[in-house]
């Protein structure tokens, strides 16, 4: 195929946003169809402004950054805690500086509890292609390490429990992690609508990318090897030669459409409470060990937590729980605002099927273009990757370079 196609890019989440660009940059006229009546998909703004979730980038995520610096939005991303993180220890009570940058672990003050020497070869071993077992298996001798620091990392990462997470998925995170200022945090400074979502559809309308919101596609008819045309409710599109189809939708909406295609089949779910509170001063980010809760996001009228790997908590019990926990940390690192016992309105947002589990067994994805004139994308769908932000970008780009 060559330039100058029509595509219809099928999903505005990261990845169709990303396609989307990426096919517009490259002359192709392009359609951005989405069910729901909002871009973002598992990383949108609510109706109220807020965010459905705490999203962090960091550094070695290189094609999210670039995506951000070419919507315009890179500014917007900012490092709330230069150098290291704060990571409060509900069990000692203690408040450390955790550095992501292994340059900085010289300096004990900011090394991650456990890291001996032992500790360290075992997190190079972890990051030796091809690794079997789980994490937790692999770190069976270095306890404190575990709980201190790689299984944070994972929860984050992954999205999944050490005891279930594939060694093969935290692999080529903590290569990444390796590479010069791969460890910066970036947090979006206002939230995921005015420094994500917004800037990229004003970027695609600078490309004159049509948008048509609560546009679902119900199927796709094909003829042998080839997808032949879009089923809307409101008519079919053909497909043909001059004009393709990017399907950048979460695994089972692309088995929905695609019967036999070879799709994640275990999910896991991301909780995230969000507590009306004003904080006053800067963005924060922190991390709490031995809680409900592993991060903590302070913004200006907001306090965000979010619970990894959630399984079955979704109960307001937790609500009080997790204020408890929030104002912990928030007076042993001196947060300003006042942090009264009787926790705040709270908001708990719930995302069942937030990524796909990282375990063990570990299936590579189905082809880019499983069908002529159509291809694929998602975070799922990134070879060798977990399903972030980082992955939806990249193959968003990658299907959007596929027709040429």
């Amino acid at each position: 195929m060559s330039q100058g196609l029509t595509l219809h890019v099928v999903g505005a989440g990261i990845a169709g946003l990303a396609a989307a660009l990426e096919a517009a940059a490259r002359g192709h006229a392009v359609t951005l169809h989405e069910a729901t009546g909002f871009a973002g998909g598992r990383a949108r703004a609510l109706p109220d402004g807020g965010d459905n979730g705490t999203h962090v980038l960091l550094g070695a995520n290189t094609a999210a950054l670039d995506f951000l610096e070419r919507i315009g939005a890179r500014h917007r991303w900012i490092e709330p805690e230069p150098g290291s993180l704060p990571v409060y220890d509900l069990a000692t009570g203690r408040l450390r500086q955790v550095a992501l940058d292994p340059r900085r672990w010289r300096d004990p003050a900011r090394r991650p509890p456990g890291m001996t020497w032992p500790g360290f070869l075992a997190v190079l071993r972890a990051g030796l292609p091809w690794q079997g077992g789980t994490v937790a298996e692999a770190f069976a001798r270095h306890p404190v390490l575990l709980r201190g620091f790689v299984a944070p990392l994972v929860l984050a990462a992954l999205n999944t429990d050490p005891a279930e997470a594939g060694v093969a998925w935290l692999g080529p995170v903590l290569r990444r992690l390796a590479r010069p200022g791969a460890g910066r945090l970036l947090v979006a400074r206002d939230g995921l609508g005015p420094d994500l979502v917004q800037p990229a559809l004003a970027a695609l309308g600078r490309q004159g990318v049509r948008l048509q919101l609560g546009h679902r596609l119900r199927g796709i008819e094909r003829q042998g090897g080839r997808a032949t045309a879009l089923v809307f409710g409101d008519g079919a599109v053909p497909l043909d030669r001059r004009t393709a189809a990017i399907l950048a939708l979460p695994p089972w909406e692309a088995a929905r459409l695609l019967p036999g295609l070879a799709v994640p089949a275990q999910h896991a779910p991301i909780l995230n409470l969000h507590f009306a509170h004003a904080t006053g001063g800067p963005p924060r980010f922190l991390g709490l060990l031995g809680g409900a809760a592993q991060w903590v996001l302070l913004r200006p009228g907001a306090v965000s937590v979010t619970i990894s790997a959630a399984g079955g908590q979704a109960s307001d019990a937790l609500v009080p729980v997790v204020w408890s926990e929030i104002r912990r940390v928030a007076l042993a690192a001196g947060l300003p605002g006042p942090w009264p016992e009787t926790p705040p309105p709270c908001r708990l947002v719930r995302e069942q099927r937030a990524t796909p589990l990282h375990g063990v067994e570990r299936a590579g994805p189905p082809r880019l273009r499983p069908l002529r004139h159509l291809a694929l994308a998602g975070d799922w769908m990134a070879p060798g990757l977990p399903a972030t932000l980082e992955a939806a970008v990249r193959t968003g780009r990658r299907a959007g370079q596929a027709f040429g």
